[in-house]
């Protein structure tokens, strides 16, 4: 039986698969000591609904293959946000304008306590 893989080894699954698939503008922001639910969270951004469901969907399945046992997707029938949780790493995949509207960057590199990104 396959291990689950760590959160490093996760956020490197997810990164070369969004490479593969021409993900743009991909951040990674390190939520170490700022979440107590996940390590990474990824924000990136198809060019259109077709291209942001591809792009989840190929994440799942490299996250699948790696080991990941429990992986959750949310808003595949719209393709305006997919969300895949991983239980350490979370992907939001957006369209631009749903990016821009929702801003999810400034909501965790600001306040008190930013996290950093990667």
């Amino acid at each position: 039986m396959q291990a689950q893989p760590d959160a490093d080894k996760t956020l490197r699954t997810i990164l070369s698969r969004l490479d593969d698939m021409k993900a743009e503008e991909t951040i990674t922001i390190d939520l170490h000591g700022k979440s107590a639910y996940s390590d990474y969270m990824v924000i990136t951004t198809g060019r259109s609904n077709r291209h942001v469901g591809s792009i989840a969907e190929n994440v799942a399945k490299g996250l699948k293959e790696a080991g990941a046992k429990k992986v959750h997707i949310e808003g595949l029938p719209n393709c305006d946000w997919v969300l895949i949780d991983s239980g350490d790493v979370i992907v939001h995949v957006f369209r631009p304008e749903v990016r821009e509207f929702y801003n999810l960057e400034r909501l965790w590199t600001q306040g008190p306590n930013p996290a950093k990104t990667v």
